[in-house]
């Protein structure tokens, strides 16, 4: 697989599509990194660590209200083949706060509000909202 976040991205997608309450995706740090800010924003309701056999899996908890994901958009903004960089005073407000950009910076994934408390730009990963 040449581009894991964006397999994760699809399958959360196909999940949301379907309304599925649980999806499993093929375990990476980067992953699990991201779906920790899922939650902690509110965007899943929960996420965990398995292990079948010889192949460990995340398992994420999708988030429904009154049928409706609380996920309305997740897109991948930097790519393999043309990567996107932001500096701290680049980091734009999304959606009037309710959007997040998730960045890979020198001090780990993190949210935007994070990084631009620490002062800190990087690489965007993706944008939800």
């Amino acid at each position: 697989m040449t581009d894991p976040l964006s397999d994760m991205i699809v399958r959360i997608k196909n999940g949301l599509q379907i309304q599925k309450d649980e999806i499993f995706i093929p375990f990476s740090k980067i992953k699990e990194e991201t779906a920790k800010i899922l939650k902690e924003k509110g965007f899943i309701d929960s996420y965990k660590k398995i292990q079948k056999g010889k192949r460990e899996f995340l398992v994420l908890s999708l988030k429904y209200k009154n049928n409706l994901s609380a996920i309305s958009e997740i897109k991948r903004i930097s790519k393999p083949g043309r990567r996107f960089y932001i500096d701290t005073k680049e980091i734009p407000k999304l959606t009037k706060g309710f959007g997040v950009l998730i960045l890979s910076t020198s001090k780990g994934i993190m949210a935007d509000e994070e990084a631009k408390k620490i002062g800190i730009g990087g690489e965007v990963i993706l944008r939800v909202w």
